[in-house]
C-alpha cells in the first residue's frame, strides 16, 4: 500500500531527476543563474513537488490534477534541455540522457493517471 509520496515509484525517479538537473546546471554560464537555470531547476522541482503534494490531497480527481500539473512542468523541462544543447551548454549526449529521464517520468506518470481514473468519483 502507498502511504506517502516518497513510495511512489514516479516520485523517486523524479526526484532524481531534479538531482541530475542540478548537477548539469551547475556548469552553466553564471548570466544564465537567474534565468534558465533558475527556469529549468523550478519547473524540475515542480515535478517532483506535485506528485507529492498531490498525494496527499483528499480525492483521486484532485491528485490526478496535480499529477497533469506535473506532467506539463516536465514538458517545459525538455524544452529547457533542447534550448541548452542548442545554447551549447550540455553536449547531445547530456541532453540526450535528461531527455530520455524525463521521457520515462512522463509516461510513469501518464501510466498512473491512467490506473487512478478508475477510481476517479
Amino acid at each position: 500500500m502507498i502511504k506517502n509520496f516518497e513510495d511512489l515509484k514516479v516520485w523517486e525517479k523524479a526526484h532524481k531527476l531534479v538531482l541530475d538537473v542540478y548537477k548539469t546546471t551547475q556548469k552553466y554560464p553564471k548570466e544564465e543563474i537567474y534565468c534558465l537555470v533558475s527556469q529549468m531547476r523550478r519547473a524540475m522541482i515542480s515535478v517532483a513537488a506535485n506528485i507529492a503534494e498531490g498525494k496527499k490531497r483528499n480525492s483521486v480527481a484532485d491528485f490526478m490534477h496535480f499529477l497533469n500539473m506535473a506532467d506539463t512542468s516536465l514538458e517545459e523541462v525538455k524544452y529547457y534541455l533542447i534550448l541548452s544543447k542548442d545554447l551549447k551548454y550540455i553536449t547531445e549526449p547530456e541532453m540526450k540522457n535528461l531527455y530520455d529521464k524525463s521521457t520515462e517520468v512522463g509516461l510513469m506518470l501518464t501510466g498512473l493517471e491512467r490506473s487512478l481514473k478508475k477510481f476517479k468519483r
